[in-house]
This record gives structure tokens, C-alpha cells and sequence, in this order.
């Protein structure tokens, strides 16, 4: 149940059911895929789920993107802090789907369509490659209507700060746009993530429209690349593609944009409208523990999101967005530590000190001691 005033980040986007498992070259021949990339899927690739399945010891994990990044932010803030929004069908897939964000404390609104089974990626890890082809089913029925509708409209009012995964520009752009169109309106906080590279690609018109309404956007190296090549700027440097898309037209003039481009362990980005590029330092991950890189991307933007809710520095939000992702990918998929009762003081003194690290800043003995009785007492 939502606080008096609301959730304060709504996320909207595809839910899927993702399948991973591990792969090979030869699995990756078989399906016509890239090690590491994100389609979607054709019938040459139906087969794939299955054969995860049963030929590849798969874990099933509660995904989608944009969904992915929910759980990340509510991990983070105060619970019923988040609210994610989606279709699925009317099945058990969706049950699984609904009790995984349940247990992660983010409350759902699904759209349940009678007619397409709930909606599937299958992920093929290859080393700390992933590539992912999805099946969108059900998320594909999303509708307006759903959206605007008495239940819904309310709680999209209550909100402060919207937050769109690129994929869903191609289910429903209607409903991107109403949430674009009243973040304007209402002078409210509208984040989009660029996904993927196809997305500025084959989705280009829709990719355009909502750009003006956007106050942040969030996006990978690849995602830029494929953006310049779509737009036709004559370069290939990362920073100023973002400086390209920090300078759009932007309909909400009371705040400047602002571009997040990840780079993998490479420095993030961050442009604002007008100002010098700055260029922060991702915290190292020792190789022997990283599990899984897949949905690094949509914990960072999770951890990113947590820290404009909270309303902290940019460049802290960004710390917190790297954070998160360095302990989604010590574990397989994107997932964030449990927190069972023998081990949760452990882990409040861990990420106590990573707080600290994030900002920079050192307390007293005394001041440190009192810090770690507070996390005790939460056990």
C-alpha cells in the first residue's frame, strides 16, 4: 500500500519472465545471435526459451527492465516507495512475476490480458557476455486506457517522478507520451532509458517524440552509438553524443536535461544541458566476483533513480547507480542481496561503509559507533 502522498517513482515498461542460462558459441550460432545484445524475438528463435530450459539448468527471475530497475530503487528507499505498471496474461508465469515484487516490497498494477501467455526474455551467458532475445506476449497488449483509468490516473497524479524503459516505445506510445505530457504539465520528473541499440534504430519516430519531455536520460555506450547513427552526427565520441542529446529541445524548460551514458567499467558520463561534461569513476569489481553482468544496466539506473527520489546530488545518484550495479552482477541476473536475519547487521555495517564511500565523507569513532547500533537495532 502506497504512503498518503503516494508512490513517488511510477515505472512503467514490459514484465517478462527471464530465462537464463548458461551458453555457448555454439548456442549462439544455432539462434543467430550475438554474444552480447538485446532483440526481439522472431520465430527462428521460439525455440530458445525451451531449450534453456531443459538443456541448460535456466533460473527463472522476475524481469523486464524497467521492472529490473523498480526492484533496484525500492531496495533502496523507504518501503511502498515504487510502483511499476505493465501487462501480463492471466497466468501462473504472472503469479510468479507478482509474488517475486511482492516479496522485493514494489507494488504492481498489471494490465491482465485473457488472450497472450505472460511475456518471456531468454539470456544466454557466455563468460560476462549476455544476449537476450525477448518474447513480449502480453506486455506487448499494453493499453492507454489502463493507464488513464480511475484506479491508475490517481496514483500517476501522486507520483513525483515517472521512469520509462525504452523497449516499451514499442508497445504503447500513447501511454508514454500521456506520462511525458504530464510530467510537463505538472513540472514532474521524467526519466527515459534509450534499452538498446535497436531502439534508436528501428524506433527512431517514437525515440524523437519523447526526447523533448525528457529530464534525464539514461543509456550505454552502444545505446549512443546507435543514436549518432540514426541522427546522422558525424562521430562516434560518446561524450559528445551526449552533449547532441542534452541540447534537444526540451518542453519543461524549468530544469536542464540531464544524459547518463555508462560505459561499462569505464568512467559514466554525465552531461547537463549546457554545462562541461564530467566524467565519473566506476568503483572496481574484483573479476573473481562477478557472477553475471546482465541487468547491470537496469540496477544502475535503480540505484540512479533511489538517489533522485531522495533528492541527492547528481553526481551522488550516480554513485548510487554504480553501487547497485556492482552487487548485481555478484549475483546471477539481476538481483540485490537477500536479507536474511543471520546475515543482515553484516551486510547494514557493508553498506554503511559504501555509503561512506559514496560520500566521500568520514565520521568520528563515536559518530560510527552509534551508526552501527541503529543498523543492529534493525535486525
Amino acid at each position: 500500500m502506497a504512503s498518503k502522498g503516494g508512490y513517488a517513482l511510477l515505472c512503467l515498461e514490459n514484465p517478462l519472465l527471464d530465462i537464463q542460462g548458461q551458453g555457448d558459441a555454439a548456442m549462439l550460432e544455432k539462434y543467430g545471435l550475438k554474444p552480447n545484445d538485446a532483440i526481439l524475438a522472431e520465430e527462428k528463435h521460439m525455440g530458445i526459451y525451451d531449450d534453456l530450459l531443459h538443456n541448460r539448468d535456466a533460473k527463472l527471475i522476475a524481469g523486464g527492465a524497467a521492472q529490473n530497475t523498480a526492484r533496484g530503487a525500492q531496495y533502496i528507499l523507504p518501503p511502498s516507495s515504487v510502483l511499476y505498471i505493465g501487462c501480463v496474461g492471466a497466468d501462473s508465469t504472472a503469479d510468479t512475476l507478482r509474488s517475486a515484487c511482492d516479496a522485493a516490497g514494489l507494488h504492481t498494477e498489471y494490465l491482465i490480458d485473457e488472450k497472450q501467455p505472460t511475456g518471456r526474455c531468454g539470456v544466454v551467458i557466455t563468460g560476462h557476455d549476455r544476449s537476450m532475445v525477448t518474447h513480449l506476449a502480453a506486455a506487448n497488449e499494453y493499453k492507454l486506457a489502463h493507464l488513464t483509468s480511475p484506479t491508475i490516473w490517481p496514483l500517476v497524479q501522486q507520483a513525483r517522478i515517472y521512469y520509462v524503459g525504452g523497449f516499451h516505445l514499442t508497445v504503447c506510445v500513447p501511454a508514454v507520451m500521456a506520462l511525458a505530457e504530464e510530467a510537463a504539465k505538472e513540472d514532474k520528473v521524467f526519466v527515459l532509458n534509450l534499452s538498446a541499440p535497436f531502439i534508436p534504430q528501428f524506433f527512431k519516430d517514437p525515440l524523437d517524440a519523447v526526447l523533448p519531455y525528457c529530464d534525464y536520460v539514461i543509456g550505454n555506450e552502444t545505446e549512443a552509438a546507435a543514436y549518432a547513427e540514426s541522427h546522422g552526427l558525424e562521430t562516434k565520441d560518446v561524450g559528445k553524443i551526449a552533449e547532441q542529446i542534452a541540447g534537444l529541445r526540451k518542453v519543461n524548460g524549468k530544469r536542464k536535461r540531464v544524459v547518463v551514458i555508462t560505459q561499462g567499467t569505464e568512467e559514466t558520463l554525465v552531461q547537463v544541458q549546457g554545462e562541461e561534461m564530467k566524467g565519473l569513476k566506476v568503483h572496481d569489481v574484483p573479476k573473481a566476483e562477478i557472477c553475471d553482468t546482465t541487468g547491470a544496466g537496469d540496477a544502475f539506473a535503480g540505484g540512479f533513480l533511489a538517489g533522485l527520489v531522495e533528492a541527492k546530488p547528481l553526481e551522488e545518484a550516480v554513485h548510487m547507480g554504480q553501487w547497485l550495479a556492482s552487487l548485481s552482477i555478484r549475483e546471477l541476473g539481476p538481483q540485490y542481496v537477500n536479507f536474511s536475519a543471520p546475515s543482515r547487521f553484516h551486510f547494514s555495517v557493508d553498506r554503511l561503509h559504501m555509503w561512506l564511500q559514496i560520500s566521500n565523507s568520514y565520521m568520528s569513532l563515536p559518530a560510527m559507533n552509534i551508526a552501527l547500533l541503529t543498523a543492529h537495532s534493525t535486525l
